[in-house]
């Protein structure tokens, strides 16, 4: 079984690989608060490890999209709460 590193393109593994790290990071931090840090390292591990064999740069790509969009979700999800103030505003509604 290849590993992450020898089966892509440098710029890509490695990429992949702090992504991992940070969604893991992430994963301890809310799970520390909420009491299921193992079940949210798991859930981590297994998205990671379902396309770890993907090839295609495309959806390889799509893939860390996904992860970072998460990370960046639950970021400003933390700001607001601590701030109280809303950073997703909806456009306002016409009349």
């Amino acid at each position: 079984m290849p590993s992450l590193q020898t089966a892509l393109p440098p710029e890509l593994a490695n990429n992949a690989i702090r992504l991992y790290r940070e969604c893991l990071r992430r994963a301890k931090y809310i799970g520390n608060r909420k009491h299921n840090t193992e079940l949210l390292l798991e859930m981590v591990r297994q998205q990671f490890k379902k396309n770890m064999h993907e090839t295609d740069p495309e959806k390889i790509q799509k893939f860390k999209d996904d992860a970072a969009r998460g990370l960046i979700n639950h970021i400003l999800y933390e700001s607001e709460q601590m701030s109280g103030r809303k950073f997703s505003k909806s456009p306002p509604k016409a009349a």
